[in-house]
């Protein structure tokens, strides 16, 4: 936690926690991170759901208010993401929230003490997405 708010702190990554709201379990995080600004104002965008929560719409409706505050709050233009070429889940998620696919990297990410390859999405700040709403109970 004190990584995190250092980070924070830093400008240099931001750290998201996914709670339920009837009950505050943590369900997920989401980070924003690498941040690259100067001509780039970029990131990279990573997440993570417990199994029992998968599927069930919390990470999308976290995503969509993330990434408001990634464009809005933090002035970025791109985020980034990766994810497996197996996670079929992870890609429909991204697509979702209004990400893109790009590419495909090999061996980009070490995973399991294992280099593994990964499909690359984008989504930048002027593409067509979802947004979140006061209503959502975000509130930036």
């Amino acid at each position: 936690m004190r990584q995190y708010g250092s980070e924070w702190r830093q400008g240099v990554g931001y750290s998201f926690f996914v709670f339920r709201g009837e009950d505050n379990a943590l369900m997920g995080g989401i980070t924003i991170s690498n941040l690259r600004r100067g001509v780039a104002q970029c990131a990279s965008l990573g997440y993570w759901i417990g199994r029992r929560y998968a599927r069930q719409g919390f990470m999308s409706e976290a995503l969509v208010a993330v990434l408001d505050y990634g464009f809005e709050q933090l002035g970025l233009h791109r985020l980034e993401a990766a994810c497996l070429p197996s996670n079929a889940a992870s890609q429909g998620l991204l697509q979702k929230v209004g990400f893109s696919e790009e590419g495909y990297a090999r061996e980009y990410l070490r995973i399991n003490a294992q280099w593994q390859d990964h499909r690359l999405f984008a989504v930048l700040r002027d593409d067509k997405r979802p947004r979140s709403s006061p209503a959502d109970g975000w509130s930036g």
